[in-house]
């Protein structure tokens, strides 16, 4: 049985580890398939009122241009340890260079099947933080594509991890070449379809479907009403219809809701509170965070529930405009674990939000800490553990721990909707870290002082503050590991 804040859900075929296939395996790419279009965002300042029209003047312009569509959702996925290869096509316009030079400053293999058309290019004219008009340049119809997938690029897509068709209407997930690779991939790799109300219905046997709630509602049109109760039934609807293993219907900045095809229950996954930021490009975040977390083999409730947490922390660093620039480095590396903990907290603190360290051994949860980690996630708009690695826990707790190796309890913490990220240390207290994070708020759980924490003068010298959280009681890892030796419940 799989538990998940509290709501279970029965356990399916396809809410299981790695099988024998490239799921798991840290090689095998991420494949994300579809419609790849060139945002830009016209930022500027707005300090006055044309005097030909009640319209603002946007004075200091400058462009920035990004991937978008499919291509947003595979820069995303590539800012993980996984490589991404993106099947999509793209014209050979100036539009079109640009976009695939974008997308290979982010570290993103390209199989390209070549669009009879132009770009399309979607632009926001934006100041303060705000949209004030969109152009749109992308055709009504469709451009047809130039040629179907390659039998070597066909073995590409049947060899991925993971594979996230993100459906953008336009074209690239209907071709039948293409559509026929995923049907071959599904019973060999978690397939996330991430669909589209003009694009094709998914291939049956996916893992996981996530349509928002109005995408949800227009397939599922003769379910009536809104809110949660409607949303639950719309995902009950689309597994049936799809032939799906589970659907989870994003709902904005109340989370996401799943179902499977047990129809049973339903895993309501809330959102972190978000008191700024941008919601565009929220979808391919959700759904290229998800499939990477299948590819790695995590449950699909797990999956989801890390999905809504790693989308609202996007949304509060800006949205798709966060991820205007390349990530470091050359010839599109990608971070590892720490690293991308630390581009979580790059991209809050250029949003102007606030940074929240905690730290500590985190062998064997328990509830105690999970309340913790929820309370200290409340007091700022992203949370980074401070993770002590095995060696360091054994020489604090003893020779017999950790419990829990350092790989499974940072995965374990990830999985948490508080969790933005984890940095593992090998010291025995997280100085080191903490220097690399500079948190505005470093959080102690328990019975201290703020003089008994060595790290608080190390916080201080940045500006930053040490507070001290209660755990509750009664709950203790060393109590619980006793217990257990003992054969006993208290």
């Amino acid at each position: 049985m799989d538990i998940a804040l509290g709501v279970s859900l029965p356990a399916t075929a396809q809410d299981i580890g790695p099988a024998d296939t490239a799921e798991g395996d840290r090689t095998a790419p991420l494949v994300v398939i579809g419609d790849a279009l060139l945002d830009r965002d016209v930022v500027g300042v707005v300090e006055r009122l044309s005097p030909e029209a009640p319209v603002p003047v946007v004075d200091q312009v400058e462009v920035r241009s990004r991937p978008g569509g499919a291509g947003l959702a595979a820069v995303v996925a590539a800012r993980g340890t996984r490589p991404v290869v993106l099947v999509t096509a793209l014209a050979t316009d100036p539009a079109g260079r640009e976009l695939a030079q974008l997308l290979r400053e982010h570290g993103v293999q390209v199989v390209d099947l070549g669009l009879a058309g132009p770009t399309p290019v979607k632009s926001r004219v934006r100041a303060d933080g705000r949209s004030l008009i969109m152009l749109s340049q992308a055709t009504g119809r469709p451009a047809p594509l130039l040629r179907p997938l390659s039998a070597r690029e066909r073995t590409t897509v049947l060899g991925a991890a993971a594979i996230l068709v993100s459906d953008y209407g336009r074209g690239v997930s209907e071709d039948a070449s293409v559509r026929s690779a995923v049907e071959a991939a599904v019973s060999r790799c978690p397939v996330v379809w991430d669909p589209h109300p003009r694009g094709d219905v998914p291939v049956p046997g996916v893992r996981l479907i996530t349509p928002n709630s109005r995408e949800a509602a227009h397939f599922a049109r003769h379910v009536e009403g809104s809110g949660l109760r409607a949303d639950i039934d719309r995902g009950l609807e689309l597994v049936r219809t799809w032939s799906a293993a589970t659907v989870a219907v994003t709902r904005g900045a109340d989370g996401a809701v799943l179902v499977d095809a047990s129809g049973t229950s339903a895993l309501v996954v809330p959102c972190p509170e978000v008191p700024h930021g941008d919601s565009a490009g929220a979808g391919d975040c959700f759904a290229a965070t998800a499939a990477g977390l299948l590819a790695d083999g995590r449950l699909v409730s797990q999956a989801v529930t890390r999905a809504v947490a790693v989308a609202a922390g996007f949304v509060a660093a800006g949205g798709a405009s966060s991820v205007s620039d390349p990530l470091p480095g050359e010839g599109g590396i990608r971070p590892g674990a720490d690293e991308d903990a630390l581009a979580v907290v790059a991209r809050v603190r250029a949003a102007g939000g606030t940074v929240v360290a905690t730290g500590g051994c985190f062998d064997l949860l328990h509830t105690g800490h999970v309340a913790l980690l929820e309370r200290a996630r409340r007091l700022g708009d992203c949370l980074v553990v401070c993770l002590n690695d095995d060696e360091s826990v054994g020489r604090l707790k003893g020779p017999e721990r950790p419990v829990v190796s350092a790989a499974d309890r940072a995965a374990v913490l990830r999985s948490l909707a508080s969790v933005d990220g984890v940095v593992v240390f090998p010291e025995n207290t997280p100085e080191d870290a903490l220097e690399r994070i500079r948190p505005d708020i470093y959080v102690k759980g328990g019975d201290y002082r703020i003089d008994d924490v060595p790290e608080a003068a190390l916080v201080e010298g940045w500006g930053g503050r040490t507070v001290i959280l209660p755990y509750l009681d009664g709950r203790s890892t060393t109590n619980m590991i006793d217990r257990i030796a003992r054969g006993t419940s208290r």
